[in-house]
């Protein structure tokens, strides 16, 4: 070998070499896993951080994510038990935890896993009614969940959660169910309204009940007061004409004071006197007649004529 060819080799051989290297060095990040066959035949699995291969004998595979993972599927439609037909969207949550057989113990655990998810959606659902498909997501999503675990657990995965997002059901069965909504809306509505016409009601009346009541209580207490007060207004003149012992004369000038008063009534034009009053009322004209009167009143009691 010459000169120039050994001077054309040392730079092929230097790429080679680094080339080699390279190769024989792989650098996994954390949370990621690479399998590694050696002649055909898997080896092992690369863990995270710095690792040794031999190159052009070990073949080293696409990174595997060990990381919870997130599939949202296109929704399926499913039939119920009462044989309707609704659109049910759901989201898986699961993980890698065994790089080895998730990648020789199935082609495309992915696409596996959607269509057990499927299938199991329509077996669990199959079984339910409308009805209940639409207020049991919890007991649905259990299900889903058990099943697709013990499943997918030959294939290197977990399932952590299954999670429906929607059950859509045929536009005339959306219809018939806001035309229920609406119809219990406005029953509860009146419902509330006929409740609240009637507490006010029944409020008013208490309110009138309680008023009536307190304007009888008012007028009652006026009236006895009324009564007691004239009562004490009498028991004060009687023990004031008692007390002072007034002749008949002044009771007829008292009464012939009053009836100015009495007369005042445009319909007061008949009037009764006791007869204590006449003869006090006699009594005053004798004493205003003199002694005349006085002898013609003896003679008159004595049948002698008036001269």
């Amino acid at each position: 070998m010459d000169i120039s060819t050994a001077v054309i080799a040392a730079p092929v051989i230097v790429v080679i070499v680094i080339f080699t290297v390279m190769r024989a060095v792989r650098i996994v990040p954390q949370a990621r896993a690479r399998n590694v066959e050696r002649l055909g035949r898997f080896h092992r699995t690369l863990t995270p951080g710095l690792n040794l291969v031999i190159p052009y004998v070990d073949r080293v595979y696409p990174k595997i994510d060990l990381r919870e993972q997130v599939v949202s599927f296109q929704p399926q439609p499913v039939i119920t038990e009462d044989n309707l037909v609704v659109e049910i969207d759901t989201v898986l949550y699961f993980q890698v935890t065994d790089p080895r057989a998730a990648a020789y113990e199935i082609a495309s655990y992915l696409q596996a896993v959607e269509q057990l998810t499927v299938t199991t959606l329509r077996n669990v659902v199959g079984s339910m009614d409308l009805e209940s498909t639409l207020t049991s997501r919890d007991a649905i999503n259990s299900q889903l969940r058990g099943v697709l675990d013990d499943a997918t657990g030959k294939w290197g995965l977990r399932v952590n959660r299954v999670e429906i997002k929607a059950i859509d059901p045929p536009a005339t069965i959306k219809d018939a169910m806001e035309k229920q909504m609406r119809a219990e809306r406005d029953k509860r509505a009146a419902i509330l309204g006929a409740e609240g016409h009637r507490q006010a009601q029944i409020l008013t009346a208490e309110g009138d009940k309680q008023a009536a009541v307190l304007r009888a209580e008012g007028n009652r207490t006026a009236e006895i007061l009324g009564a007691e007060g004239q009562a004490h207004a009498i028991d004060e003149v009687f023990q004031a004409v008692h007390r002072n012992d007034p002749d008949p004369k002044l009771l007829a000038y008292q009464y012939l004071q009053t009836l100015p008063k009495l007369a005042e009534g445009p319909g007061n034009t008949f009037f009764v006197i006791p007869s204590e009053v006449t003869a006090a009322l006699r009594d005053v004209s004798q004493a205003f007649a003199g002694p005349q009167a006085d002898s013609a009143a003896a003679g008159s009691r004595n049948g002698w004529p008036a001269t």
